[in-house]
Protein backbone atom coordinates (compact mmCIF):
# COMPACT_ATOMS: atom_id res chain seq x y z
CA UNK A 1 0.00 0.00 0.00
CA UNK A 2 1.27 3.38 -1.15
CA UNK A 3 1.08 6.48 1.06
CA UNK A 4 -1.34 8.94 0.41
CA UNK A 5 -0.78 11.74 -1.80
CA UNK A 6 -1.52 15.17 -0.97
CA UNK A 7 -5.51 15.67 -1.92
CA UNK A 8 -6.05 12.49 0.28
CA UNK A 9 -3.90 14.27 3.06
CA UNK A 10 -6.16 17.87 2.50
CA UNK A 11 -9.22 16.07 2.45
CA UNK A 12 -8.88 13.77 5.36
CA UNK A 13 -7.56 16.98 7.76
CA UNK A 14 -10.64 19.17 6.06
CA UNK A 15 -12.91 16.31 7.51
CA UNK A 16 -11.62 16.18 10.56
CA UNK A 17 -11.10 20.44 10.96
CA UNK A 18 -15.08 20.01 10.26
CA UNK A 19 -16.32 17.22 12.52
CA UNK A 20 -14.21 19.49 15.27
CA UNK A 21 -16.38 22.64 14.36
CA UNK A 22 -19.24 20.56 14.46
CA UNK A 23 -19.25 19.40 18.02
CA UNK A 24 -18.16 22.84 19.11
CA UNK A 25 -20.85 24.11 17.27
CA UNK A 26 -23.42 21.10 19.15
CA UNK A 27 -21.75 22.01 22.14
CA UNK A 28 -22.08 25.97 21.95
CA UNK A 29 -25.61 25.37 21.30
CA UNK A 30 -25.96 22.94 24.34
CA UNK A 31 -24.91 25.47 26.58
CA UNK A 32 -26.97 28.72 24.93
CA UNK A 33 -29.74 26.36 25.32
CA UNK A 34 -28.95 26.37 29.14
CA UNK A 35 -28.36 29.93 29.44
CA UNK A 36 -31.97 30.32 27.98
CA UNK A 37 -33.24 28.55 30.32
CA UNK A 38 -31.43 30.06 33.09
CA UNK A 39 -32.76 33.15 31.90
CA UNK A 40 -36.03 32.13 31.65
CA UNK A 41 -36.08 30.89 35.18
CA UNK A 42 -34.19 34.09 36.60
CA UNK A 43 -36.60 36.12 34.90
CA UNK A 44 -39.40 34.20 36.44
CA UNK A 45 -38.64 34.13 39.62
CA UNK A 46 -38.08 37.91 39.69
CA UNK A 47 -41.62 38.67 38.57
CA UNK A 48 -43.28 36.07 41.17
CA UNK A 49 -41.09 38.06 43.97
CA UNK A 50 -42.16 41.26 42.33
CA UNK A 51 -45.61 40.02 42.92
CA UNK A 52 -45.40 38.34 45.81
CA UNK A 53 -44.17 41.77 47.41
CA UNK A 54 -46.78 43.77 45.72
CA UNK A 55 -49.43 41.62 47.96
CA UNK A 56 -47.90 43.09 51.23
CA UNK A 57 -47.42 46.26 49.87
CA UNK A 58 -49.54 48.78 50.94
CA UNK A 59 -51.98 49.41 48.60
CA UNK A 60 -53.46 45.38 48.50
CA UNK A 61 -53.57 45.48 52.55
CA UNK A 62 -55.75 48.65 52.28
CA UNK A 63 -57.56 46.72 49.53
CA UNK A 64 -57.94 43.20 51.71
CA UNK A 65 -58.61 45.51 54.91
CA UNK A 66 -61.55 46.71 53.27
CA UNK A 67 -62.68 43.50 51.85
CA UNK A 68 -62.53 42.20 55.57
CA UNK A 69 -65.12 44.89 56.23
CA UNK A 70 -67.75 42.35 54.76
CA UNK A 71 -69.43 39.46 56.33
CA UNK A 72 -70.18 37.79 53.32
CA UNK A 73 -69.40 38.20 49.64
CA UNK A 74 -73.00 39.08 48.86
CA UNK A 75 -72.47 42.16 50.46
CA UNK A 76 -68.81 42.79 48.66
CA UNK A 77 -71.06 42.32 45.93
CA UNK A 78 -73.46 45.16 46.97
CA UNK A 79 -71.02 47.38 47.98
CA UNK A 80 -68.78 47.47 45.45
CA UNK A 81 -71.51 47.93 43.34
CA UNK A 82 -72.63 50.72 44.98
CA UNK A 83 -69.23 52.04 45.17
CA UNK A 84 -68.82 51.80 41.43
CA UNK A 85 -72.34 53.35 40.51
CA UNK A 86 -71.31 56.65 42.45
CA UNK A 87 -67.63 56.44 41.26
CA UNK A 88 -66.51 56.16 45.19
CA UNK A 89 -62.72 55.88 45.83
CA UNK A 90 -63.64 52.50 46.99
CA UNK A 91 -64.22 51.10 44.10
CA UNK A 92 -60.66 52.11 42.70
CA UNK A 93 -59.28 50.51 46.02
CA UNK A 94 -61.25 47.02 45.68
CA UNK A 95 -60.34 47.42 41.95
CA UNK A 96 -56.78 46.42 42.79
CA UNK A 97 -57.03 43.07 44.05
CA UNK A 98 -58.85 41.89 40.84
CA UNK A 99 -56.61 43.87 38.62
CA UNK A 100 -53.75 42.06 40.59
CA UNK A 101 -55.30 38.58 40.54
CA UNK A 102 -55.91 39.33 36.21
CA UNK A 103 -52.28 40.15 35.60
CA UNK A 104 -51.07 37.11 37.48
CA UNK A 105 -53.71 35.20 35.54
CA UNK A 106 -52.20 36.89 32.20
CA UNK A 107 -48.45 36.01 32.82
CA UNK A 108 -49.11 32.86 33.86
CA UNK A 109 -51.12 31.97 30.16
CA UNK A 110 -47.94 33.72 27.95
CA UNK A 111 -45.54 31.80 30.06
CA UNK A 112 -43.69 34.64 32.38
CA UNK A 113 -45.23 32.77 35.17
CA UNK A 114 -44.27 29.73 36.20
CA UNK A 115 -47.75 27.64 37.15
CA UNK A 116 -46.14 25.16 39.68
CA UNK A 117 -45.06 28.06 41.55
CA UNK A 118 -48.43 30.21 41.50
CA UNK A 119 -49.80 26.76 42.65
CA UNK A 120 -47.25 26.69 45.44
CA UNK A 121 -47.09 30.64 46.60
CA UNK A 122 -51.38 30.66 46.01
CA UNK A 123 -53.08 27.02 45.68
CA UNK A 124 -56.06 27.43 47.69
CA UNK A 125 -55.87 31.01 48.22
CA UNK A 126 -56.53 31.88 45.21
CA UNK A 127 -59.91 29.47 44.60
CA UNK A 128 -60.90 31.24 47.66
CA UNK A 129 -60.55 34.86 46.73
CA UNK A 130 -62.05 33.71 43.70
CA UNK A 131 -64.98 32.25 45.83
CA UNK A 132 -65.36 35.81 47.28
CA UNK A 133 -64.84 38.05 44.68
CA UNK A 134 -67.57 36.02 41.71
CA UNK A 135 -70.48 37.54 42.70
CA UNK A 136 -68.93 40.98 42.26
CA UNK A 137 -67.44 40.11 39.17
CA UNK A 138 -70.35 38.00 37.33
CA UNK A 139 -72.72 41.31 38.89
CA UNK A 140 -70.42 44.03 37.70
CA UNK A 141 -69.88 45.51 33.87
CA UNK A 142 -66.94 43.79 32.18
CA UNK A 143 -64.89 40.56 33.14
CA UNK A 144 -61.32 39.24 34.59
CA UNK A 145 -60.88 36.47 32.25
CA UNK A 146 -57.35 35.50 32.81
CA UNK A 147 -58.10 35.60 36.86
CA UNK A 148 -61.39 33.32 35.83
CA UNK A 149 -59.26 30.66 33.74
CA UNK A 150 -56.31 30.86 36.02
CA UNK A 151 -58.58 29.96 39.09
CA UNK A 152 -59.96 26.59 36.72
CA UNK A 153 -56.83 25.70 36.26
CA UNK A 154 -55.68 25.99 39.87
CA UNK A 155 -58.37 23.96 41.24
CA UNK A 156 -57.91 21.23 37.96
CA UNK A 157 -54.35 20.94 39.65
CA UNK A 158 -55.49 20.91 43.14
CA UNK A 159 -57.68 17.94 42.55
CA UNK A 160 -54.99 15.89 41.02
CA UNK A 161 -52.79 16.22 43.99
Amino acid sequence: MSDPNWAEQVTAIATAIGVIGLLATIGVAIVAGRQVREARHARQSQIAADFVRRWDEDALVETRRLVAQFETKEELRAAFLRFIDTNAPEAYVLYRELDYFEQIGALEEVGAMNFDLLRLLLGRRLIDRWQMWQPSIDAMPGDYPMFRELVIKMRAALDQS
